[in-house]
């Protein structure tokens, strides 16, 4: 297999989990208009998570499945403070990146600044091998649990009733709630769900970008790339922007490693100059 079709894949899977990030992201601050710099906070406390459980059980499930039922349950005590700072986005900000901080020095306590990786179950180790092709068998894993996770976001958003109340919920809450439905359940919901999602991504991320103290922030700056360049509040916006933020970073740290940053937050100003929603955003 050629070097470039190597990378190609490469930009794939990490934009499989860009988008798992992404799109708990996006549901939070693109339907909810909630500003939470915490979602990298929870990524990496979801990784932690993976890595305990799984190192303590021995099983990969577990951990996955104890991440998002952790994260999410931070998430449900991170909504609750929010309500305090409801519709001021100062605030929004000043409290989830205390939060944030909070989060960071409790995991480096904890687990110190050691670099660690979350065990991988002996059925995903070692390369896929078809034909000529070979690739690690965890990173096409997780490409296939980021489209899965697509889709069924696409099915919750379009396709149910939760979806429809999520949605008419942003564009008019009080309506809802004249309506008989419990919008603050709702949105209790969608916030968890985005948080359970942070969770996943941290425990899939730990395995081959591993955990440590600074991971959280620098899957934010790729996260906030994303929902700009895709538009906030778009699942296909959150895909195609982890597609084009993960195939340019892949790409630039391989021709161009002094200006890899350059290569991704360029193209954003220049996106942003003619479509300042993003690509599948709309106006407020």
């Amino acid at each position: 297999m050629s070097f470039a079709v190597f990378q190609l894949f490469n930009g794939l899977t990490f934009a499989a989990l860009l988008f798992l990030v992404a799109s708990g992201f996006t549901l939070i601050f693109g339907l909810m208009r909630i500003v939470n710099l915490a979602h990298g906070a929870m990524y990496l406390m979801g990784g932690y998570v993976a890595y305990a459980v799984g190192g303590m059980s021995g099983s990969f499930i577990l951990g996955l499945a104890a991440a998002a039922v952790v994260v999410a349950l931070l998430g449900m005590v991170e909504q609750s403070l929010l309500r305090f700072v409801k519709g001021v986005e100062l605030r929004q900000v000043l409290l989830t990146l205390g939060l944030a901080l909070m989060l960071n020095d409790a995991a480096l306590m904890l687990f110190g600044g050691d670099t660690f990786s979350v065990p991988v179950p002996a059925l995903l180790k070692g390369p896929l091998r078809l034909g000529g092709f070979a690739y690690p068998r965890y990173r096409l894993f997780v490409l296939a649990v980021g489209i899965l996770v697509f889709v069924l976001l696409w099915l919750l958003m379009n396709r149910t009733r939760l979806g429809a109340l999520i949605r008419a919920g942003v564009d008019d809450a009080e309506t809802v709630e004249a309506m008989g439905v419990n919008i603050r359940k709702v949105f209790v919901i969608t916030f968890m769900l985005g948080m359970a999602l942070a969770g996943v991504a941290g425990a899939l991320g730990g395995a081959f970008l591993s955990l440590y103290p600074t991971a959280d922030s620098e899957i934010m700056v790729y996260s906030l790339a994303v929902v700009i360049i895709g538009g906030r509040g778009s699942l296909a916006g959150a895909a195609l922007g982890s597609l084009a933020v993960a195939l340019l970073s892949t790409f630039g740290q391989v021709w161009f490693p002094e200006l890899a940053y350059f290569v991704i937050f360029g193209p954003m100003a220049l996106l942003l100059a003619f479509r300042p929603h993003g690509l599948f955003g709309r106006p407020n």
